[in-house]
């Protein structure tokens, strides 16, 4: 019989990490989905963790209430960052003028509401 026929249902669950800061190792934009859509992603360093994490998205605080969103990546005319997207937003809550300036950045992360991590930036 093949081991994958003979594969059961464990009965440990996935170690979940609590948010906290994290420090940005790199940030690089990355194709998603079928249209190829570009967003930014963030290798980061959590500090209950060996391994490196991916993070994409961000929380914060739009015409009084949280919102969750994706790093998309927006251009406006000019081919920069479209302004007040939440990837501007993000970038100027760090003071990073470029996806570069946030190697080495720390940031507060929370849980989204399915539970992954996400940066806080409100």
């Amino acid at each position: 019989m093949d081991e994958q026929e003979n594969l059961e249902v464990g009965t440990k669950e996935a170690m979940k990490l609590k948010p906290g800061k994290v420090k940005i190792v790199s940030a690089t934009i990355q194709p998603v989905g079928d249209k190829g859509s570009k967003k930014l992603v963030c290798e980061v360093k959590h500090q209950d963790k060996d391994e490196t994490i991916q993070i994409s998205s961000v929380k914060y605080e739009q015409k009084g209430k949280l919102a969750v969103s994706g790093l998309w990546v927006n251009r406006d005319d000019d081919k920069k960052i479209r302004k007040g997207s939440a990837l501007a937003l993000f970038l100027e809550s760090l003071e990073a003028k470029t996806l570069e300036d946030l190697k080495d950045k720390e940031v507060q992360t929370v849980e989204d509401d399915s539970g992954y991590l996400t940066f806080k930036i409100y």
